[in-house]
């Protein structure tokens, strides 16, 4: 394998830059760019976990930077290779000079997710761990920052091992008793295995059953703003988001399309979808934005469905017809806008015309930001998210759940063969098919091709 290096740190400018090298000629290619401070010592003979000063120097013996560098000795570095890292200033001429002179001398530029790709195959980290890398740098929650620091620890992969240790042993005595199948002998307890089954069973579904959870911290909670046209959505998106994300005029119709975006609002994100104004028109291109709103309703968590204090719908039964049927079994918050334009008593009215109406009300002004504060607590009520614990388990990666499902379905079959009483090899293609996909998600069984899939939507230098 070459010796490959890489920008670890942000792109632009900034208090310091990390370079990092790693590959058995990191110290190799290193030793003649680097000229410690430190009189009689050798580069070279460093020892492991430990920080040197120096300078970084061209052909020219000129100085590029004032540099520390920590040395990280095999096995014992992230990628299980010698790794040399380069602390330098943050100036982007520092850095392209830098990474320069280590490609003059035989490094290679690493590719997206390279390191981590190292660490895996090196054995530093499983599969799943390593994609737990890419979502800790991702995470912009606080939950979202634990669910992943737990994967990356090992724990998901922890409970898998289990899973196919249990299986493992099992299937060898199934296949043990078709080599001795003149005898009609039986070296596995049927009974202990669906036993054990089950177990496997229910262990694969609670861990798919929590990818609900796990999709939300990690991608944000979608929620949906509806209403009729002119109701002042966009204008509480604006608010929700403190920016002028989405157009707001008095023409009926002005969105047409879905615009998204996130805040995180006490530590959970939620992902708010603006949608085109519910109404009767015979406009082609505003009904295919309305029936795009029709298709989020059905996508979010939480429905926002927006009235007008001033003026509510003629149609009320008709739009309530078509919200309710797509957001039956989800959170739905009445929000009542424009209250700044209202008397008291209108307002006692307005609750009165929906006191059949079971989720929560809110009455606010969007525009002039009455009660805009009390939405946002509703919103993260109705998220009623658990707290993630040191420890929990929880799926959030599409390529563990499809994996999950994929093993939960083989995991049945052998609960419905042990009940019909089927042959040892059946049993035991559909055991092997369950640990196969338990094994793609920790790595244990790969190909290049989902590897490369992986680490190609890592950054560089990660």
């Amino acid at each position: 394998m070459s010796t490959i290096t890489a920008i670890s740190t942000a792109p632009g400018t900034g208090g310091i830059a990390v370079i990092r090298v790693s590959g058995k000629d990191a110290f190799k290619n290193f030793n003649p760019i680097f000229i410690p401070r430190k009189k009689n010592f050798v580069f070279l003979e460093q020892e492991a976990n430990t920080v040197s000063f120096g300078n970084i120097v061209n052909g020219k013996n000129e100085i590029v930077d004032e540099v520390l560098v920590s040395v990280f000795r095999a096995p014992h570095s992230f990628t299980g290779e010698d790794v040399v890292e380069i602390s330098c200033h943050g100036s982007v001429f520092v850095q392209q000079q830098i990474l320069q002179l280590l490609i003059n001398q035989h490094c290679v530029l690493a590719q997206p997710g390279e390191f981590t790709q190292r660490a895996f195959l090196n054995g530093k980290m499983d599969l799943s761990q390593a994609e737990a890398v890419a979502d800790l740098i991702a995470a912009n929650s606080a939950a979202s920052h634990r669910m992943a620091l737990n994967q990356m620890r090992g724990g998901f992969s922890s409970e898998l091992l289990k899973l196919r240790t249990q299986l493992l042993n099992f299937v060898s005595l199934v296949e043990l008793e078709l080599d001795f199948n003149e005898e009609d002998v039986e070296f596995a307890d049927r009974t202990q295995l669906k036993s054990l089954a089950t177990t496997i069973e229910r262990l694969i579904l609670k861990l798919s059953d929590s990818f609900s959870l796990g999709n939300a911290l990690k991608n944000g909670i979608p929620v949906a703003l509806v209403g009729e046209t002119n109701v002042g959505k966009s204008t509480l998106l604006n608010v929700l988001l403190n920016e002028d994300k989405a157009i707001v005029s008095d023409i009926h119709g002005t969105t047409r399309d879905v615009i998204e975006d996130s805040i995180n609002i006490d530590g959970i994100t939620f992902r708010f979808i603006d949608t085109a104004g519910i109404r009767d028109t015979k406009d082609k291109i505003e009904n295919m934005g309305i029936e795009r709103t029709y298709q989020k309703i059905e996508q979010a968590s939480i429905v926002l469905w927006i009235l007008d204090c001033t003026q509510l719908s003629e149609h009320m039964e008709w739009l309530t017809d078509r919200i309710a049927k797509r957001s039956a079994g989800k959170k739905v918050i009445l929000v009542f806008n424009k209250i700044d334009k209202i008397a008291d008593d209108e307002r006692d009215v307005l609750s009165q015309l929906f006191e059949q109406f079971e989720g929560e009300r809110i009455y606010i002004s969007a525009r002039e930001r009455i009660n805009t504060d009390k939405l946002q607590k509703a919103l993260t009520k109705a998220a009623q998210l658990p707290d993630i614990h040191p420890g929990d388990v929880v799926v959030s990666n599409v390529r563990h759940y499809e994996a999950l499902n994929h093993a939960h379905s083989a995991i049945c079959r052998v609960i419905d063969g042990l009940d019909a009483g089927i042959s040892g090899d059946f049993l035991s293609q559909d055991i092997r098919e369950c640990m196969h996909f338990l094994g793609e998600i920790t790595g244990q069984i790969s190909n290049d091709e989902i590897l490369g899939n992986i680490f190609g939507k890592f950054c560089i230098g990660k």
